[in-house]
């Protein structure tokens, strides 16, 4: 979705990615002694009263000769494995919200031994049979993240599902396309440079052969993540190692967006320039690093004088905290801005996952997509354009008007490329059936009666995830988000996601709920004009759950923007798009140049300083 990650992986940092406080170690419990093939495991009590195994490893470690390489499955342990923690964290910078305790932001942390997953299943003596079966693929933008920042507990309790959340290769060694690494023992999967994608098809491989063994249906799995872990079920989607691997999708606020492997390859000052952080630009970053050249030009000839060998061996060498050291990017809370998702033709196919849908090559499975009202608002409150922060605490908005405008604009323009554009290609394709939301809550209190959040975030980036869970946690913030005055509609509402939510993953549609008591949600239709297309979810003080004729195309949010009565000026206009171009890959120089009726060709994108873009 983003052509910065590093914003959308703002939102995971804060939200998607904050870290509960650490509770004592949890004691073993006999009666979750399970059987599966990977060998003999033993669980704990979560504290939702479901069982909780956590830490079991999927695939070997990706070290050594097997970094950048397809993963391979786990050995099979013989001793019965204590599986009573959180398996450690890929290796990632650390931020003030998403990395270890005590470790200052920016500093490098995590293991490359960190392919492991947590399930969580229904209490029992025994684990009951045929239970539907619901992946969680984190976000984080794909740099940052843990499966250890969940807990599917009080969902596999509350709603009968068991729930598998997973680590995977994240940054540079998720995502890394060179020649060097496509020697001539490589298979397809080894040179793709997918390998975060690798390792999730790995997880479904291990959640087939095993999940049985807690009480999961293997012929019943779906996939569900949030941010670029949406962008990844998208990816599983289309990717033809995952065909069968699961039965159902979900992708909450993610994209579509992929990179072709040349463009993650070449240099910037290439013939057809690469990207900023494409490999070729990080060797050359590597070799001065490592005191072979004085300056990047330097570097050319040395890089151009190593055999593919000795380039592959140099890049196996590099520490994860050189690796990640050599991608420049914006200094935002220590992330790191990595081309990923490549359309290497194997892993993932050479097209844009767009085209994919509309064409009906994707795996036919049913289909829930959504986005949140005021995604980018989690982004836009950062920014200081748009609004202050007084002593670093309490945010306050330079013009509410211009505040709301750029909001709305934006999360609009998410909604159509990420959830009602891709609905109407799928169904148009006959795939699916499809079914949209949009997360509307926002009834959060006021900080310290001057900062309106309700006003200030809404209904943010990354908000849903509490309530699809049913645990309240969204980091730091999380009291102040979270209170007893709104306790009772957000719970209900939570109670009515989680249950859309199993029911769509035990039947594949919602319909109305697990229990059969909620409104129907129906699929997608471009049948007839006007008819229902979207579920709101809120709570009975914002209108209750519903369904409305909701949808956007991108040439709505610009003709809208186009028409707006608060924008006075065409310079006003165009800073509005220039900040959907700036975020969204789906709005390129020459579609800005001649948006809505005048166009902005007098404000070029590429000249375009921020302060100026930015102040309507």
């Amino acid at each position: 979705m983003a052509r910065r990650p590093i914003r959308l992986a703002l939102a995971a940092l804060l939200f998607a990615c904050a870290r509960a406080p650490a509770p004592l170690p949890p004691a073993a419990d006999a009666a979750s002694l399970r059987h599966p093939p990977a060998g003999d495991v033993v669980g704990f009590v979560s504290p939702y009263g479901s069982h909780a195994w956590r830490g079991i490893p999927y695939a070997r470690p990706p070290v050594g000769e097997l970094r950048w390489r397809a993963p391979l499955p786990a050995e099979r342990w013989t001793a019965t494995r204590e599986a009573l923690a959180p398996g450690k964290i890929c290796p990632q910078l650390a931020t003030q919200l998403g990395g270890e305790t005590g470790v200052a932001k920016g500093t490098p942390v995590g293991d490359e031994d960190c392919l492991t997953l947590d399930v969580w299943a229904p209490r029992a003596e025994a684990a009951p049979a045929g239970l539907p079966v619901m992946v969680w693929i984190h976000g984080g933008g794909n740099v940052v993240g843990s499966a250890k920042f969940y807990d599917g507990g009080h969902l596999a309790a509350s709603e009968q599902v068991v729930v598998v959340a997973l680590n995977y290769r994240l940054g540079p060694l998720g995502w890394l396309t060179h020649p060097a690494l496509r020697d001539a023992g490589a298979s397809a999967a080894d040179a793709s440079g997918n390998y975060a994608t690798l390792d999730l098809v790995r997880a479904l491989e291990w959640v087939q052969a095993n999940i049985a063994a807690f009480g999961g249906d293997p012929a019943n799995v779906t996939i569900f993540g949030e941010s670029a872990g949406a962008r990844n079920v998208y990816s599983l989607l289309v990717a033809p190692p995952a065909a069968g691997l699961f039965q159902r999708a979900i992708s909450q606020s993610g994209g579509l967006g992929t990179t072709p492997p040349g463009d993650a390859e070449r240099l910037v000052d290439a013939p057809e320039p690469g990207l900023p952080n494409s490999s070729g630009e990080v060797l050359l970053r590597l070799l001065v690093a490592d005191g072979r050249a004085a300056s990047r030009e330097a570097a050319k000839p040395v890089a151009a004088a190593m055999s593919d060998a000795e380039i592959a061996g140099f890049l196996r060498s590099r520490s994860p905290e050189a690796l990640m050291a050599a991608y420049q990017t914006e200094a935002v809370e220590g992330m790191i801005e990595v081309p990923q998702l490549f359309r290497d033709g194997a892993v993932i196919p050479r097209e844009p996952i767009r085209e994919l849908l509309a064409r009906g090559a994707s795996h036919p499975v049913p289909v829930m997509l959504g986005t949140n009202r005021d995604e980018n608002k989690l982004f836009l409150i950062f920014d200081g354009e748009l609004a202050r922060w007084w002593f670093g605490l309490v945010p306050s908005l330079r013009d509410p008007v211009r505040y709301q405008v750029v909001a709305e604009a934006m999360s609009r323009w998410w909604k159509a490329t990420a959830a009602d554009g891709p609905a109407r290609d799928l169904t148009a394709a006959g795939r699916g059936p499809v079914f949209v939301y949009r997360f509307d809550w926002d009834e959060e209190p006021n900080m310290f009666g001057v900062a309106d959040l309700a006003q200030l975030v809404g209904a943010a980036h990354g908000f849903e995830i509490p309530f699809v869970f049913g645990h309240w946690q969204l980091g730091p913030m999380t009291k102040r988000l979270f209170v007893a005055e709104n306790a009772p509609g957000r719970e209900r509402l939570g109670a009515e996601m989680a249950s859309y939510w199993a029911e769509f993953a035990r039947a594949g549609a919602p319909g109305r709920g697990r229990r059969g008591e909620l409104p129907e949600w129906t699929a997608w239709s471009d049948a007839a004009p006007g008819s229902p297309r979207t579920l709101l979810l809120d709570t009975p003080a914002g209108g209750g759950v519903r369904m409305v004729p909701d949808s956007v195309t991108e040439e709505e949010v610009i003709a809208a923007v186009d028409a707006d009565p608060r924008l006075a000026t065409q310079r006003d206009r165009c800073a509005v798009y220039w900040r959907i171009a700036r975020f969204g890959r789906d709005f390129d120089a020459e579609r800005y140049a001649a948006a809505g009726s005048r166009g902005c060709a007098e404000f070029p994108i590429a000249a375009y300083p921020w302060a100026e873009a930015a102040s309507l």
